[in-house]
C-alpha cells in the first residue's frame, strides 16, 4: 500500500488532505466526522481580529456612558472584554484535541498586529498543534502603498511568532500582491512555517433585476486551480517554509497535480461542502491507484517532479501569454470555413 505521509510546517500528517477553515470545521461533531472522513488535519473555523476589537469597542462604550467609572473598571474590562468569545474558541481546541488523533490548527483573521496578538500565546496553551494566520485587507485606500500593506503583514507573522514557544505558524494569503514571489520570500524569512495559496474571500454580485447588490461566487469552480498551482510550481523549491494549496480543489486528480507541483498537501472546502465528507475518501483513493500505477511508494518520490526546478518545462510555469498555445487551440476546436 502507498504511503500517504506528508510533513508540513514540521507536522506530521497521515496523508496531504486538510479540511480548510470554513463552516464545516465551526464544531466538535464537524470536527470528528472530518477526521473520520479521513482528513489528514483539520483548521478550524476562524476566529477574527475584528469580531474581537468591535466588542471590546460596544463594550468600552458602554461603560463609559455609565455615571461612575474607574481607571481600574476601563483596566479590568480592557483585559477581560474577549472573553467570552476567545473562551468559547480555545475551549473548541482543546475539545477537538481530546476527541481526534489528528493535527488541530488554529485560524486567526487579521488585518492589524493590535492588542489581540496576545491570543496566539493562549491557543498554543489550549492545546493547538499550530496557528494559521488568514490575512487580508482589501487594497483599496488610494492613499495606503502596497509597502505600507506588506509591512504591516510582515509585523503581524513576526508579532505572533514572538508570542508561542513551541508550535509553527503558517499565513493564508491573497494574490493581491504586486511582487508575488518577493511577499512570499518575505512570508518565510519572517519566519512563516507554510504558506497556504491562494484563499477565496467573498465577491459581491449585482442584481439587475432589483437593480441591488448581492452575494455570489461562494464557492471555488475546479478551474480556479490553475493560480495556486502555478505559484507552488514557482516558489515551492524557492522558499524554506512548506507550500500549501487551496481553491479549486475538487478531485484526487487535482490532489496529485499540486504535489507533483511542490505543495505537500491541499486544503479544501468546497468539495466538502458539494460532495460532503465521504470526498476525502474517493481522493485517497484516487491518490493511491495513481502512485501504484506510477509505482511511487511515498508522496516524496515525486513531490516537486515538475515544479520550476522539476523535470518539467519550466518556461510553462512563468509563461503568462497565450502564444501558440492559443493557435493550437483554436485549430483544435473551431472549425475553419468553407
Amino acid at each position: 500500500m502507498a504511503n500517504l505521509e506528508t510533513q508540513y510546517a514540521g507536522l506530521k500528517l497521515k496523508n496531504p488532505i486538510i479540511a480548510s477553515s470554513s463552516g464545516v470545521t465551526d464544531s466538535l461533531p464537524r470536527v470528528k466526522k472530518l477526521a473520520e472522513a479521513g482528513v489528514g488535519a483539520v483548521v478550524l473555523k476562524s476566529i477574527f481580529e475584528e469580531e474581537i476589537l468591535i466588542e471590546m469597542e460596544e463594550l468600552m462604550q458602554k461603560m463609559t456612558a455609565r455615571p461612575f467609572v474607574y481607571p481600574e473598571t476601563l483596566d479590568y474590562m480592557e483585559e477581560d472584554q474577549h472573553e467570552d468569545i476567545i473562551r468559547t474558541y480555545l475551549s473548541l481546541i482543546s475539545e477537538c484535541k481530546k476527541a481526534v488523533d489528528i493535527p488541530i490548527i488554529a485560524s486567526i483573521n487579521a488585518v492589524s498586529n493590535q492588542k489581540w496578538t496576545y491570543l496566539a500565546s493562549e491557543i498554543e496553551k489550549a492545546g493547538a498543534d499550530a496557528i494559521e494566520l488568514n490575512m487580508f485587507a482589501l487594497p483599496s485606500d488610494i492613499n495606503k502603498t502596497s509597502q505600507e500593506i506588506e509591512d504591516t503583514y510582515i509585523s503581524i507573522v513576526k508579532q505572533v511568532i514572538s508570542e508561542v514557544k513551541n508550535i509553527p505558524v503558517t499565513v493564508k494569503i491573497s494574490h493581491y500582491f504586486t511582487a508575488m514571489g518577493h511577499m512570499i520570500q518575505r512570508f518565510s524569512e519572517a519566519g512563516a512555517k507554510g504558506i497556504v495559496v491562494f484563499n477565496r474571500y467573498y465577491s459581491g454580485d449585482i442584481n439587475i433585476h432589483d437593480e441591488t447588490l448581492d452575494s455570489a461566487f461562494v464557492l471555488s469552480h475546479n478551474n480556479e486551480i490553475a493560480l495556486p498551482m502555478r505559484w507552488v510550481g514557482l516558489m515551492s523549491d524557492k522558499i524554506d517554509a512548506d507550500m500549501a494549496a487551496t481553491t479549486g480543489i475538487h478531485t484526487g486528480e487535482d490532489v496529485v497535480k499540486l504535489l507533483l507541483a511542490g505543495a505537500p498537501l491541499v486544503q479544501i472546502a468546497t468539495a466538502l461542502y458539494k460532495n460532503n465528507f465521504t470526498v476525502v475518501g474517493e481522493m485517497l483513493e484516487f491518490i493511491e491507484k495513481w502512485m501504484k500505477e506510477k509505482e511511487y511508494k511515498s508522496i516524496e518520490d515525486f513531490r516537486g517532479k515538475l515544479n520550476h526546478k522539476g523535470e518539467g518545462d519550466t518556461a510553462s510555469w512563468e509563461r503568462v501569454q497565450f502564444m501558440k498555445e492559443f493557435r493550437h487551440f483554436v485549430l483544435k476546436h473551431m472549425q475553419t470555413p468553407a
